[in-house]
Parts: C-alpha cells; structure tokens; sequence
C-alpha cells in the first residue's frame, strides 16, 4: 500500500485520531500537548507538523521549524581559513540563513521524528524525506537539516544521503546512568573516586549559601523576566545557538505537565542567580535549557550545583539516566557522564549550492574533550 503525507501548521488542526494512530503520546515530546506550549510560546517560528499516511491511516510523524540565523553563529567555533569563512559567508546572503529544521530545535536529541511500532522503518522514513523535499520547495529558505539520530538509527537515516543531504557529527549528547541502588546523592558520591567526590561537595560547599526552590506555575510567571535573561547569558556564552526560546514556553508546560516538568531557581540575598529546567520522559531525565549569573558563578559555584542537582531530581524520580545534553561535554564527564554520538543531515535546497557546501559539512570537526573517568572499578 502506498504512503502519502500530510502537512499541518498548527497542532489545533491535527486529527486526534492520527496521535493515536502512531501511539506516540507516551513520548511527552511527541504529544500535542508538548508540541503545542512552544507553538503558542514561539510565534516568529513557523511549524509544520507532517503526518505519513498508509490506507488513511497515520504510521510515522515528523515535527519541523523554520528559523532564520545568523552564518557567522555557525562558522565562528568551526576550524577553517578566513578565506573559506568569507566564502561562507557569501555563499548565504546577508550573512543569514532561513533553516529548516526536521527534529526540535530546542532539545538535544532523537526527538523529532516517530515511526509507528511495527511498519517498514526504512520505507517509512523515506517517506518523511519526501515530504520534507515538498516542504522545502514551495518555502523560501535556504538550507535543511535534519535532527539528532544515535547510531542505531543510522541505518534507517543514512538514506537521506540519497536525497542529496550530508552527514555531520555534532557535540555528543552526556548521558548518566543511574544505578539502582543510588537512593542518594550520597551514594553516589560514594562511589566516586576521591578527587571527583572532593570537587563534588566542594560545589556544594560554595553554593551553600544559595537558597533554591522549584517553581511552581505562579513563580515562573512572577520571574519570567530573570529567568529570560539568565537564560540568555547562556546563550551568550554558547558556541551555538540555533535559536533563542520564548521563556512563556516553561509557563505553558508547568501548566500541562506539573509534576514532571521542572524549573528550580537559585537565590543569592534574594535575588535570582541561576535555574535549571528538567523533563521527565518515561524514566529518563532530560536536563533543558540552565540560566547562570556569571558574574556570581565563580564564588558561588552556580553551574556545578546545578549540575549536582540534577542528579539529585535524577535520583529523587528513580529515573535510569539523566540526558545532560550537549555543551560542557568534559566537565559533565567528571560527574560520570559519558557520550553518546549524534549525527545529523544538512543539505542546501538548491542543487548547485548543495553540490558545494557538501564537502564543507562532510569536513566539519566537532570539539574534541578530555572523557574523565570518575567512578570506582566495581
């Protein structure tokens, strides 16, 4: 039977029967509810939502953004000449280019598509290419890439080279892996070498004059202006940043989700000085986006507490791994983080351009890190 596919612009206007179709809901970034905080949360983002369809019936989603950034946000920390950058550069006009995104742009990870248990997953996934293909070309933009697949998927999504897209490693994914019987945080600094249980609790030593809370709904909108431009210190010391996100997001999802949605603030004399934002998904923890004064850090050791903490909520949910996402990669493995490899799919949507720009993806390097080994041989 063949597959078609079809394309919404809104969550509100998507059949429900089709989310029940691909049995997706349990995935908490594949629901509509999700899907639909950072649309209302989001608007100078364009959405679509692409549906794969056998008989009628729905077998695979896929979520897309369209997002406009700056060139130079993307070659300034990547290895190359000046003379190759100006070329860059001047391959996309104005410095700019209008991306779209196949995956969520706003999470680290294999979080974009959904293939229905059970259907060819090659079959299917080519599918969700051609739709992107058809997306793409009646829109006004410049590149695609496509979003964050581990190695196991590699075999289903190296196809996407047959529709003239190259691959690239980006920075890994830090993943902790939970022990069962870690009830604790002391437990697991227990089982910590002695130098990385001192650098450990010395973190909360500094940060012990930090008072914290979680967030209810009502504290995020009563701090939602700190929250946003601690975020976008953040942002402002990152390498990349696809896009920045509307802070009213965390608002809608504590409204949706409460109790596996998390925000945690850091107080210093009363004032906020830092957050954490945390999903639960399944019994995964997935570490979002983090707000940091940095003028504060040094002293008060904000970024190593909050990374304590979450192990602490990892713990505290009985989760079996914490995804730490992807920046801060060697720091993160001194907490016993290790990496796991993702790979995307980048491709001009013109043929020419394309033909040019694949050696450059093919050549990108990904930052190279120092993987600690902090836990004791068992």
């Amino acid at each position: 039977m063949s597959l078609n596919s079809k394309i919404f612009t809104s969550v509100d206007t998507i059949p429900n029967e089709y989310w029940e179709n691909i049995n997706c809901k349990n995935n908490q970034y594949c629901s509509p509810e999700f899907l639909k905080a950072f649309e209302l949360a989001n608007t100078d983002i364009e959405f679509n939502y692409i549906f794969i369809l056998k008989g009628g019936e729905a077998v695979a989603f896929a979520n897309t953004q369209i997002v406009t950034i700056g060139i130079e946000t993307i070659t300034k920390n990547i290895a190359m000449s000046s003379k190759l950058k100006g070329f860059v550069n001047r391959l996309f006009r104005n410095n700019h280019i209008k991306v779209l995104f196949c995956g969520n742009v706003f999470l680290s990870g294999e979080y974009g598509t959904f293939l229905k248990e059970g259907e060819p997953k090659v079959e299917t996934f080519k599918a969700i290419a051609k739709a992107v293909k058809e997306l793409y070309k009646c829109k006004r933009l410049n590149t695609i890439f496509t979003k964050d697949f581990e190695d196991e998927s590699l075999y289903i999504t190296d196809h996407l080279k047959t529709f003239g897209y190259a691959s690239m490693h980006v920075e890994p994914n830090m993943i902790i892996y939970l022990r069962p019987e870690w009830k604790s945080f002391n437990d697991y600094t227990a089982v910590l070498k002695s130098k990385y249980r001192v650098k450990a609790n010395r973190a909360d030593t500094k940060s012990e004059i930090l008072e914290s809370k979680f967030f209810t709904k009502a504290d995020i909108e009563l701090y939602l202006d700190e929250l946003q431009a601690l975020y976008q210190n953040t942002i402002d010391n990152a390498d990349f940043n696809a896009q920045i996100l509307n802070l009213n997001t965390y608002i809608h999802l504590k409204n949706i989700f409460e109790d596996t949605f998390f925000v945690k603030g850091y107080f210093l004399d009363g004032k906020l000085v830092g957050f954490l934002s945390a999903m639960q998904n399944g019994d995964h923890l997935d570490a979002h986006f983090i707000g940091i004064d940095y003028n504060k850090n040094k002293d008060f050791a904000i970024y190593p507490r909050i990374l304590n903490d979450y192990i602490r909520l990892g713990i505290k949910t009985k989760s079996s791994q914490i995804n730490m996402g992807r920046t801060a990669s060697e720091i993160k493995s001194t907490l016993g983080a290790q990496p796991k490899t993702l790979t995307c799919y980048c491709r001009h949507k013109y043929a020419l351009p394309n033909k040019i720009l694949k050696p450059f993806i093919k050549n990108v390097q990904i930052k190279t890190f120092k993987q600690h080994q902090p836990f004791k041989s068992r």
